[in-house]
């Protein structure tokens, strides 16, 4: 295949060149959320992996294929385990290439959703697993009283569910996997009852809805730092911080494969 010319501007709505140098440490694979993955994989042997970052939730004990566009995403991937430059809606595989593909928290980012999971449809001979967010469930989160309008702007960004599914066709199971109370992949919601970490600049930095916005976040934060400093953010959410897991806006949609998807 021939090289193809170095990509100037990000593939995607956030630029991981400038923005995506600490996901590897951040955004790392939890083991529980991993399990509800890997079991939607079913038997399959060969997964690709598109939008796959540093490699979150790839399983180790299969034939992945991964794909990422980012040079510097590319470049937090173990050694061994290289991923392929390209993008979602322009496949560079045939058709039925795969036992089973998987997208983690990543079609928010693609220019053409309905496009790219017609590409994951097109190489996959099994079921398609997409990690994503419900638009619809993002405003339930505590974070909502500080920062309402980050993300109300990040609502736009996530697909309906529903879009999803008619996009990956056949049949659809939707799960709502709940979040640990210590989760180490660091979307917003793995922080439900870790608050400070909203403070730390490292975190967001790994949360691309707080530079993508646009939105001024400052005042919320400080906000949020004195009611962590007064005992008043424990008095209102405190009970959120105890549960052990939480089911917010995180959803596996699962498509699999019928006679007429093809």
């Amino acid at each position: 295949m021939a090289r193809r010319a170095q990509r100037l501007s990000p593939a995607g709505d956030f630029d991981y060149e400038a923005a995506g140098a600490d996901y590897a440490r951040l955004r790392r694979t939890d083991p529980r959320l991993a399990a509800i993955v890997h079991a939607a994989l079913g038997d399959a042997r060969t997964v690709l992996n598109v939008g796959a970052g540093s490699g979150s939730y790839e399983p180790e004990d299969r034939y992945v294929v991964a794909v990422e566009p980012s040079a510097a995403m590319r470049a937090q991937r173990p050694p061994d385990r290289p991923a392929v430059d390209a993008v979602a809606e322009a496949l560079p595989f045939d058709a039925h290439s795969f036992d089973a593909a998987m997208a983690m928290i990543t079609v928010h980012q693609w220019p053409d959703l309905e496009r790219g999971l017609a590409e994951l449809r097109r190489v996959t001979r099994g079921p398609v697993v997409v990690l994503t967010f419900d638009p619809d469930a993002l405003l339930d989160f505590w974070l909502a009283e500080y920062v309402p309008e980050l993300l109300e702007a990040e609502r736009p960004r996530m697909p309906a569910i529903a879009r999803i599914a008619a996009g990956l066709g056949g049949t659809v199971d939707v799960l709502a996997p709940p979040i640990p109370q210590d989760c180490v992949d660091g979307f917003i919601e793995a922080y439900y009852a870790r608050p400070e970490a909203f403070l730390d600049p490292a975190v967001r930095a790994a949360q691309s809805a707080w530079a993508h916005t646009g939105v001024d976040p400052a005042p919320g934060l400080q906000r949020l730092a004195d009611d962590l400093a007064s005992g008043a953010w424990d008095a209102r959410f405190g009970r959120v911080s105890a549960r052990t897991t939480y089911v917010g806006s995180l959803r596996l949609v699962v498509g699999k494969r019928t006679p007429q998807t093809g």
